[in-house]
């Protein structure tokens, strides 16, 4: 039994109840693990809910979880006749209000091109502009601004510094290093950087819990090896790399380490100065801000001696025939007319982070990620990857004899929306022996309520299929 809106208006299920009428007729025997775990392990208000209530409370964040989900339009959607649960953050988050407003604000109010402008619209604009990378320096904790460079995104940022810095320092022989669990943005640029210098890529291997094994990694390290690249977070697995002893290792041997912030970022506090990370990357709009926007830091002694990478206006001193004098930092890095609203946008969406507090975000995130972790794994036929001992917000999983897109294609129906496919993370899935899964992955606004009502429809599919 699926209980509809009316239903769901009508009654307050228990799991007793909530159970039995669901697989009526059924023989108990074969779900009586998930049963006992949810009538035996968890009290009983933990799994009440109204499948049409969404909004909880949270004591931990000083507002309410109704107040944080009304600061998000999209999430008054239905879809497909259902509510919106938004379980695809790891390929993009909503947008608040005030990140919204703010974009509407600049194109209504203030719209000019930014830098070298005498008039009042282009100083306004410049402000803003400015003020949003100096919020990016201290929501990373960079030492200056002129270490904030605005990209497109993560894999713009990567591709800047395979590229520009990769281009002048890695030659014939050298080694660069790779996590298993890289996103195909921090694989792709480094074989290409490879194959051009004739270097060599070696893999750090993880075991079968997602975890990096720090000695076969500490073994592949050499005077050879010149760059590392380590994802903060995996965006499959959820494992929370420890960046910060990695970088020191690398250290260690010479070798410069850029760090794919993209999942971590909105999650919990990043410091770069305390990883000592030559180079941090992340995207905006996994970070509740706009599309289009992403930031490259870099240590500046690396970054003033390296090239530029594209050329044109803005990132000019002097030009001549003879010879052209480049700009100094960040500009150097910055040529053409940069994503003004966008980067205006994500200002804008630390502000609201930083509302909220990034320490108290990480908090109630975790939390939610044991809750849907504990959930998911104890359904039959449910096989959940990814089990580190520091994980943070993706909970991947496949089901016996069903695909992932047939999952996404159901949930879908029921309002639910999570992604199904190899996430750009070819390698690390062939680890598990699989070339696909389900993933949910969550972010700030979403609650316990949200994570029930997508076990109820996954006992659905197992019990009736798709």
């Amino acid at each position: 039994m699926i209980m509809n809106k009316s239903q769901a208006d009508n009654c307050m299920a228990s799991p007793s109840y909530y159970f039995n009428e669901y697989f009526k007729g059924q023989q108990a025997s074969d779900l009586q693990s998930c049963y006992s775990f949810y009538t035996h392990k968890l009290p009983c208000t933990h799994y009440i809910t109204r499948a049409c209530n969404l909004n909880t409370t949270n004591t931990s964040i000083p507002y309410t979880m109704e107040a944080i989900r009304n600061d998000f339009p999209i999430l008054r959607q239905r879809v497909n006749g259902n509510p919106l649960i938004w379980f695809d953050n790891g390929a993009t988050t909503q947008k608040p209000l005030s990140v919204i407003n703010t974009l509407s604000q600049y194109y209504r109010e203030y719209n000019s091109n930014v830098h070298r402008g005498a008039h009042t619209m282009a100083v306004l604009a410049t402000k803003a502009y400015e003020e949003a990378r100096n919020k990016v320096q201290l929501f990373l904790g960079a030492s200056s601004t002129e270490e904030i460079i605005f990209v497109r995104g993560a894999t713009e940022a990567i591709n800047l510094v395979s590229q520009a810095y990769g281009g002048a320092n890695i030659q014939e022989g050298d080694e660069i290093l790779l996590t298993e669990m890289e996103h195909h943005s921090n694989i792709v640029p480094w074989q290409v950087l490879a194959k051009q210098k004739g270097a060599r890529i070696k893999v750090i291997p993880m075991n079968d819990k997602g975890e990096i094994i720090l000695e076969e990694y500490r073994r592949l390290l050499t005077l050879r090896t010149k760059l590392v690249g380590i994802t903060h977070v995996s965006n499959v697995l959820g494992t929370i790399n420890p960046v910060e002893e990695m970088t020191r290792m690398a250290h260690d041997y010479g070798a410069c380490v850029l760090i794919d912030g993209a999942q971590a970022a909105p999650h919990f506090k990043v410091n770069v100065k305390q990883i000592d990370a030559d180079f941090y990357v992340f995207s905006g709009h996994k970070a509740y801000a706009p599309t289009g926007i992403g930031v490259l830091y870099g240590k500046k002694a690396i970054l003033e001696a390296m090239p530029p990478w594209q050329t044109g206006g803005g990132m000019i001193k002097d030009v001549s025939f003879e010879k052209t004098d480049y700009n100094s930092l960040p500009d150097k890095f910055e040529a053409g007319t940069g994503n003004i609203a966008d980067a205006i946008g994500l200002g804008a969406a630390i502000d609201y982070m930083n509302k909220l507090g990034l320490d108290q975000i990480e908090q109630r995130e975790r939390t939610l990620t044991q809750y849907a972790m504990e959930r998911i794994s104890c359904l039959p036929d449910t096989f959940v990857f990814g089990n580190a001992v520091d994980k943070t917000s993706v909970i991947s999983f496949i089901m016996k004899g069903i695909s992932p897109v047939s999952i996404a294609k159901y949930l879908d129906q029921k309002g639910i929306a999570i992604r199904a496919g190899h996430h750009c993370a070819q390698p690390a899935l062939r680890h598990f022996g699989v070339d696909s899964t389900a993933r949910v992955s969550l972010g700030l606004y979403n609650t316990k309520n949200e994570i029930d009502i997508l076990v109820y429809n996954l006992i659905s599919i197992h019990k009736n299929g798709v």
